[in-house]
């Protein structure tokens, strides 16, 4: 089996917002991805157009892909069985393999009796078209609550999807999500992160930086997951602040540095983490 290599939509994401003079599209970032040595995978993670994007245009997305040479996969959230085969439907018009969702969406916070619930509703499709549903590691829900409902239900199409750097704001420790969770993960969230002094020393910014520079245990990570034995894609994402010397950033100045660091984010992760692949 091999673990492909891929960027998200979250590598993207301040270049492909409203914030900058002229945002990227998602065939933008397509184009751009596959111009990366490395890159075979590309996440389309909570991009709001694929909710209702019709069959004509999931097509077309298909094809780019495909003239690129990416393989995809979507991400969405929440666990509403409506909206889940919704995303099943995307999927397959994507040849996409895996759907990324979360435990809950906006207001929608179900307790662990109604997620298991709503996941086995919705599950046996999922299961007959051979896609994997993976649940995200994030604050709003214990990786413990998750590997319980993720075992309990038992399908081999319901996984987890590890990025144990969001679960710090729950005050767990990333060593110990990765090794909970290590046994369900299909598939893995790279950033990196780590934790500034605000200004004045009053408290601290938790924030992504580039990688290498924090406190991603990588090698670790990928010694308890077995990316390449098991077939784990590795999905590279940002948390990257906005680049604003100040509240002031009416000169566009912010806009510009933004894109700079974020395209150089892009191609100083992906020549790093396809040098370990070397």
């Amino acid at each position: 089996m091999t673990s492909l290599l891929g960027l998200s939509t979250y590598a993207y994401f301040w270049r492909m917002s409203d914030r900058v003079p002229s945002p990227m599209s998602l065939d933008d970032a397509l184009r751009d991805a596959a111009t990366h040595d490395g890159v075979d995978l590309f996440q389309i993670c909570d991009h709001a157009p694929l909710d209702t994007a019709s069959d004509e245009r999931l097509a077309g997305i298909r094809s780019l892909a495909d003239e690129l040479g990416l393989t995809l996969e979507v991400g969405t959230r929440g666990t509403d069985p409506e909206h889940l085969a919704r995303y099943l439907h995307v999927a397959q018009r994507l040849d996409a393999a895996l759907v990324r969702s979360m435990w809950s969406a906006g207001d929608d916070e179900p307790d662990a009796v109604e997620t298991d619930r709503r996941l086995r509703a919705a599950l046996p499709a999922y299961e007959e078209a051979g896609v994997t549903l993976a649940l995200e590691t994030y604050e709003r829900i214990s990786s413990v609550e998750l590997v319980a409902v993720v075992s309990a239900i038992g399908s081999p199409n319901l996984r987890i999807c590890l990025d144990p750097a969001n679960t710090v704001a729950n005050l767990e420790h990333p060593a110990d999500v990765v090794a909970r969770c290590a046994p369900y993960t299909a598939n893995w969230h790279v950033k990196d992160f780590d934790f500034t002094r605000s200004p004045g020393w009053v408290g601290f910014q938790y924030t992504g930086v580039p990688f290498g520079t924090g406190r991603l245990d990588y090698d670790g990570i990928r010694a308890a997951i077995e990316p390449d034995a098991r077939g784990i894609n590795r999905v590279i994402e940002f948390w990257l602040p906005w680049q604003a010397d100040s509240a002031d950033d009416s000169t566009g100045d912010a806009a510009s540095r933004s894109i700079a660091v974020e395209t150089d984010w892009v191609a100083s992760t992906v020549a790093a983490l396809f040098g370990v692949d070397a």
